[in-house]
């Protein structure tokens, strides 16, 4: 396929969007770019530096902190996958925790760390041959995407499918606080004044409740190679 295309991949937490991604980029030959984890990276950033807490959230401060915090992509041949650094430094499972989880929806409304990290991505999109999921790929950071997909699945599914991971991951969470968590980020992130997770227009809107994941791959692998034949 040397026809390359950027697909977006856009949707609610927890319906798998990166596995999703992760699967295309590796059989396409595609660059991956995990938003989410950018996002989670500066509320970790927030979390450490006491900007932000269940009592208070100091905006100011962490806006004027945003230029000295350098966000990268590493790949790790051994893990085969791309880590997060923040300024250097390995901190992928820092972000992966449920406290993260239960602040990033509130990070990701400021209007200003938005629009820096979106800068960022774009840039890393330019040359096409891309995959990105997050919330706005579709609708803000690549408008003009050749494939925009939309995920969606049932709170309780994509609360069981998160349950599950962090247990797995030795974390001591229980099935209510992550629900719950579910559902208050799909609140936030639907109407924040920041762009909203919002289905776009031209977006293919795919709901894998009850989907494989090997089912959803081939459809949405269907999806990617009528994209690139009508490039």
């Amino acid at each position: 396929m040397s026809s390359k295309i950027t697909i977006a991949i856009d949707g609610f937490s927890s319906t798998g969007k990166s596995t999703l991604a992760k699967q295309l980029a590796k059989y396409l030959g595609y660059v991956f770019v995990d938003t989410g984890a950018m996002y989670r990276a500066i509320t970790w950033y927030s979390m450490q530096n006491g900007y932000i807490t269940k009592e208070y959230f100091d905006t100011t401060s962490l806006i004027n902190s945003l230029s000295s915090i350098q966000l990268k992509f590493e790949f790790k041949p051994e893990m085969g996958l791309a880590v997060m650094l923040l300024n250097g430094v390995d901190i992928e499972k820092e972000i992966r925790t449920i406290e993260v989880s239960s602040f990033v929806s509130k990070i990701a409304e400021l209007a200003e760390v938005r629009s820096k990290l979106v800068e960022q991505q774009q840039e890393m999109g330019k040359d096409k041959g891309i995959v990105m999921d997050g919330r706005d790929i579709g609708t803000v950071v690549f408008p003009t995407a050749e494939l925009k997909l939309y995920m969606t699945a049932n709170a309780q599914t994509r609360a069981q499918r998160r349950f599950d991971e962090l247990v797995a991951r030795g974390d001591t969470v229980t099935f209510k606080e992550i629900y719950d968590n579910v559902v208050e980020r799909d609140y936030i992130d639907t109407h924040r004044d920041n762009s909203p997770l919002v289905k776009a227009s031209d977006a293919i809107e795919i709901d894998n409740s009850e989907m494989t994941r090997e089912t959803q791959f081939e459809l949405v692998l269907d999806l990617v190679q009528k994209a690139i034949k009508l490039k």
